[in-house]
C-alpha cells in the first residue's frame, strides 16, 4: 500500500494483480510465518497486507506511467546499463569509509547506533546472568551431591550399628540361655498346654496334635496329610480340617516345605 500510494495507485490489489506476478507477492502472515516471526504492531499492518519482493517493486515500477516512478525507472535503468558495461554496479563510497585504516564502516543514523549499542549492553547482561545462574546450578549439584554421599554413609553407618547391636542381643541370649537352660518341653506338656488354653477341644483335633507333638517338640514335624491320616486312622478331610485349627489357633506355624512336599510345622 506505501508503494503503490506513492506511486499514485489508488487500488492496490488491482496494481498488484496488474504488475506483480504471483510468485513475487505474498501476505504479511505467510512471510512472517516462514520465518518463525510474529506480525509486528503498529503502522496499522494486518495479516492480510498484501508485500512483494525486490524484482515485484522493479516490476510494479516500471508498470507504472505516473510521473512519480520515472526517478526509480531511470536508476534501475542506470543499475542495468552500469552492470551490462562494467560487470557490476556499486554505491558511491561513504564519506566515513576508511579503507586505509581498517575495514569498512558506514554512517549510520544515531536512533540505530544506539539501539545497537542497548541490544550489546543487554546481551552482555544476558550472559552475565546466565552464567551466575550456571555457577549457582553448578553449586547446588555439587551440594546435592554431598548431602546424598552423607546420608549414604550414615545409613551404611547406622545398618553396620544394627548388626553389632543385634550380634550382641544373639550373644547376650546364647550365654543366657547356657546359663539357665530352658527346662525341655515333653510331648505330653506340650498337649497339657493346648487343652488348658481349650486350643484342642475335640477328639480328631487331639489325635492329630498327638501325633505331632513329639516332632513339635524335638524342633519340627514334617508329615503329609496322607500319612496323618494313615496314622490316626482318620479321614483326610479330618486331618486337613484339624491341622487348619491348630494353625489358626496358633498352636504350630508353618515354615515351608520339604523337599518331598511334606509341609513342615514349629512351634509358634
Amino acid at each position: 500500500m506505501d508503494v503503490c500510494k506513492r506511486l499514485g495507485y489508488t487500488n492496490p490489489r488491482k496494481t498488484l494483480s496488474d504488475h506483480v506476478p504471483d510468485d513475487h507477492r505474498d501476505m504479511l502472515e505467510n512471510v512472517t510465518g516462514s520465518y518463525a516471526l510474529s506480525v509486528p504492531a503498529g503502522r496499522e499492518w494486518r495479516r492480510d497486507m498484501n508485500v512483494i519482493d525486490l524484482q515485484g517493486l522493479i516490476r510494479l515500477v516500471n508498470g507504472c506511467t505516473k510521473p512519480e516512478a520515472q526517478p526509480f525507472k531511470a536508476w534501475v535503468s542506470e543499475v542495468i546499463a552500469t552492470i551490462q558495461r562494467e560487470g557490476s554496479y556499486s554505491l558511491e563510497p561513504s564519506p566515513a569509509q576508511t579503507p586505509a585504516v581498517g575495514p569498512t564502516a558506514y554512517v549510520m543514523p544515531k536512533q540505530v547506533a544506539d539501539a545497537i549499542v542497548r541490544l550489546e549492553v543487554r546481551n552482555i547482561q544476558a550472559d552475565e546472568v546466565m552464567a551466575a545462574f550456571q555457577r549457582e546450578q553448578t553449586e547446588l549439584m555439587r551440594q546435592m551431591s554431598d548431602t546424598q554421599t552423607t546420608i549414604a554413609r550414615s545409613h551404611s553407618a547406622i545398618a553396620r550399628s544394627q548388626n553389632l547391636i543385634a550380634e550382641a542381643l544373639q550373644d547376650i541370649a546364647h550365654t543366657l540361655r547356657l546359663r539357665h537352660p530352658e527346662p525341655e518341653l515333653t510331648p505330653q506338656q506340650l498337649l497339657a498346654a493346648w487343652k488348658t488354653k481349650n486350643l484342642v477341644f475335640t477328639d480328631d483335633i487331639h489325635a492329630v496334635a498327638a501325633y505331632l507333638a513329639p516332632a513339635l517338640v524335638r524342633g519340627e514335624a514334617s508329615y503329609r496329610l496322607e500319612e496323618i491320616a494313615t496314622r490316626t486312622g482318620l479321614s483326610h478331610a479330618r486331618v486337613h480340617d484339624s491341622v487348619r485349627t491348630l494353625l489358626k489357633r496358633g498352636c504350630m506355624r508353618q515354615t515351608g516345605c520339604a523337599a518331598d512336599g511334606a509341609p513342615i510345622y514349629v512351634l509358634p
